[in-house]
């Protein structure tokens, strides 16, 4: 009887030892399932992130949000001679101060002269008049033809003093500032207000110019020689402050559809603000002779709604004016981690008691 109690007991402890670590286990084989029913959510996530590639400013080529050319806006056209399509208030009000005023005037002057050649060749030629007149003076066309151009200076530069006033205007205090900085031969620019955000813009070569696999330029990027490897970003509707300057020689930022042409001079500061109305990209090009290389100094400038805008200086590692800096969330992080790690010691002292314990039923103590 002692020997069949004996092995009876001997049986119940291996049963014991055999069944304490199925039941240890069996909790990982309960998180298995939820894994791998969290895999097929995470992985339906996957196409939504990558649907929304296209659109996010911080997958675009050169960090900008994607923008295509647009025929005849913001770039020269084949066989157009006018002024091209202005996009601010200043430009607008040169253009039609060039249309209305300028161009009519200067057309009057010149069919005026013109008319007057023709008459004096065919009344004073030889033939019709063999005797010469011996008038010498003639007071009244000598004070007409003294008044009448002053006049028209004055009625030329009353309204040019007032548009150059527009120009120069200071922008006010919400602007968003550009420093745009020349050098031979490319631009760098610098956003004061955005957390001091930095870009250097070349212009993209041909596709024969370049080795392969590096980058060249396509229609989407804009025209031959006025495309850029990073476009700059501006607000629609925020006043602009441009501030220009130069590291080696004088350069000149132009845009024609924002009707600015800013020199930029080496040690010295020169300011101007302007308002884009329309999104759209426009180029522009450097202006003034600096060099071997002035011809390949292009701008490229995308007009985008202030959230976009927004949205690519925090692509860029940049701020908003009144946002903390991203630097500032690395002090709540590391704040964090020293209470998870204290509640860390809490789990695995609750954990060692259910180890102990089940050690103990599977060596029968």
């Amino acid at each position: 009887m002692r020997i069949a109690f004996k092995g009876l007991a001997l049986a119940a402890s291996l049963a014991l030892a055999g069944l304490m670590p199925a039941a240890a286990q069996a909790p990982a084989k309960q998180e298995a399932p939820a894994a791998a029913a969290a895999a097929p959510a995470a992985n339906a996530a996957a196409p939504a992130a990558t649907a929304a590639k296209p659109t996010s400013p911080e997958l675009a080529m050169d960090g900008a949000p994607a923008m295509t050319v647009k025929p005849m806006l913001g770039q020269p056209t084949d066989g157009l001679m006018t002024i091209q399509p202005q996009v601010t208030e200043v430009g607008r009000r040169a253009h039609g101060f060039h249309d209305h005023i300028l161009l009519p005037l200067i057309t009057a002057i010149s069919l005026f002269v013109l008319a007057l050649l023709i008459w004096v060749v065919i009344r004073y030629r030889r033939a019709a008049n063999p005797v010469p007149s011996k008038t010498s003076h003639n007071t009244a066309i000598e004070i007409a033809w003294t008044l009448i151009p002053v006049l028209i200076l004055v009625a030329v530069a009353v309204p040019s003093i007032g548009l150059l006033n527009a120009q120069y205007k200071p922008a006010p205090a919400n602007a968003v500032t550009l420093k745009a900085i020349g050098n031979q031969w490319y631009w760098s620019y610098q956003y004061p207000d955005n957390g001091g955000l930095e870009i250097t813009a070349n212009m993209l070569k041909e596709k024969d110019q370049v080795a392969p696999g590096e980058r060249y330029r396509t229609d989407a990027d804009g025209p031959r020689l006025l495309a850029v490897d990073n476009r700059i970003v501006l607000p629609v509707g925020v006043p602009i402050r441009l501030i220009t300057t130069a590291n080696d020689v004088i350069h000149s930022w132009a845009i024609p559809a924002f009707w600015i042409k800013l020199d930029a001079v080496p040690g010295r500061l020169n300011e101007t603000s302007f308002t884009i109305e329309k999104p759209g990209l426009y180029f522009g090009q450097c202006s003034e002779l600096c060099g071997a290389r002035h011809g390949f100094m292009p701008i490229a400038v995308e007009a985008v709604p202030p959230a976009e805008f927004a949205a690519w200086v925090k692509a860029k590692g940049g701020t908003m004016p009144g946002e903390a800096k991203p630097a500032a969330a690395a002090p709540a992080a590391a704040a964090a981690a020293p209470a998870a790690n204290a509640a860390a010691p809490t789990n695995t002292a609750e954990a060692a008691p259910a180890n102990a314990s089940a050690g103990a039923a599977a060596t029968g103590r």
